[in-house]
Parts: C-alpha cells; sequence; structure tokens
C-alpha cells in the first residue's frame, strides 16, 4: 500500500507560545519513534487536519521534515481537539521501522442495504467496529468491507472469519467474533385484560360466601 506525504516545519516555538501559531493556522506536531530524537514540528492546520482524516491510525504517512532527507514512515497516535471548539490543537507522529510488524486497528465498513433490513423491517447491527491485525506498516489496509445485500435474514451474519485478509496480514481477534447481522423488529405484547377480570370475579365470589356464613351464624345465636 502507498503511503501517504506530508511536508512539515521544524518548530521552535514551544511552551504556551503556541497558541500564536494556532491563531495563525498553524498545527504544532511532535515526532518521535524508532532511532530517532524526538522533534517539535509544525505544519497547516489545514493540510494537518485532511490528513488526519484520511490516514486514522492505521494508514502509514511519510513524513518529510524540512532540511532533512531521511524517510520518516510513521503512524498517527495521538490527536488533541479543543475541548470547546473542537479544533484541532496537536498531532503526535510515531516513527517505525518498516522491517517489523506492528498491530493496528482497522475499520470495517459494512456498505449497502440488507434485505432483511429493507423487506423485513429488520435493524442492522455492528458490534465491531474495527479489528486488531498484526503486519508489517506498509501492508496494514485501510479497511475492510462488508456487503450487506448478503444478510438477507435475521439468521446471517457475518463473522471476523468472512473478511478477506492477505496472507501478509494476521487477524488477532477469534475469527468466531460477530461482526454484524439483522435483528428482527420488537413486537410489543398487549396487556391481558381478562386475567385481571378473572381475578376479581374469584374476589367477588369470596366475599359472597363470607356473607352467608354470616348469615348463618346469626341464625343459630338468634
Amino acid at each position: 500500500m502507498e503511503d501517504l506525504t506530508l511536508s512539515v516545519d521544524k518548530r521552535v516555538v514551544t511552551g504556551k507560545k503556541v497558541s500564536f501559531l494556532r491563531r495563525e493556522g498553524i498545527t504544532p506536531l511532535h515526532l518521535y519513534g524508532n532511532g530517532i530524537e524526538s522533534q517539535s514540528l509544525q505544519c497547516s492546520t489545514a493540510l494537518i487536519s485532511r490528513l488526519v482524516n484520511e490516514a486514522g491510525t492505521n494508514i502509514p504517512v511519510n513524513l518529510q521534515v524540512e532540511g532533512e532527507s531521511r524517510e520518516n514512515i510513521c503512524f498517527v497516535r495521538e490527536v488533541q481537539y479543543h475541548p470547546v471548539t473542537d479544533r484541532l490543537v496537536h498531532v503526535d507522529f510515531m516513527k517505525v521501522d518498516v522491517t517489523k510488524p506492528v498491530r493496528a486497528e482497522v475499520p470495517v465498513i459494512v456498505e449497502g442495504l440488507s434485505p432483511a433490513v429493507r423487506n423485513m423491517g429488520g435493524t442492522l447491527l455492528q458490534p465491531l467496529q474495527t479489528v486488531t491485525v498484526e503486519a508489517l506498516p506498509m501492508d496494514i489496509p485501510g479497511f475492510y468491507t462488508l456487503q450487506a445485500e448478503l444478510l438477507i435474514d435475521f439468521d446471517t451474519n457475518f463473522y471476523v472469519r468472512d473478511l478477506e485478509i492477505s496472507d501478509s496480514v494476521e487477524i488477532i481477534n477469534d475469527v468466531e467474533e460477530l461482526l454484524a447481522g439483522v435483528v428482527a423488529p420488537r413486537i410489543e405484547s398487549e396487556p391481558e385484560i381478562e386475567g385481571e377480570e378473572g381475578e376479581e370475579g374469584e374476589e367477588g365470589e369470596e366475599g359472597e360466601e363470607g356473607s352467608g356464613e354470616r348469615e348463618r351464624e346469626s341464625e343459630e345465636n338468634a
């Protein structure tokens, strides 16, 4: 898989002064990892926002640092947003060794509309949104897809074993783990009114029987 590329500049502004960079449309970055000293970097907020959305945490990024010729194959490891404005404020990248396997979370996407939803009123549930894989950095897939059209009824499900996995990728999840399925609509039962009337009738009979006993006792006393 081809990696994404991002050109970044070295950052000399640190600490509380980085707020000035953010006001100027620049986001502070941090690079650390395999065989390098951690570096403070910066990049256009518009560019880094697009890359974060595209790469997620499982697609490798080639980070090209200003004035350096080395290749930095990295993964996005942490993204920080402002708690109120939801504005991007900081991104961490971790450099990896491309010759050693890494683990990553890969999204699972269910495409289309299931006949069990369209024709039978069911609801599509996907309890597992990602799967954990292990592979060389450049072999990590961007995502897996499943076709909802194959979920023809409430007894048909997708499991981890149904994913198309290449020989260069190892799935860490249990292959029998449920990925997605369609559940039948809930049918609400009506209240049992007849049962309630029957209970009241029994109480009435007991009341009449008790009244008869009191009348017989009165006659004997007389």
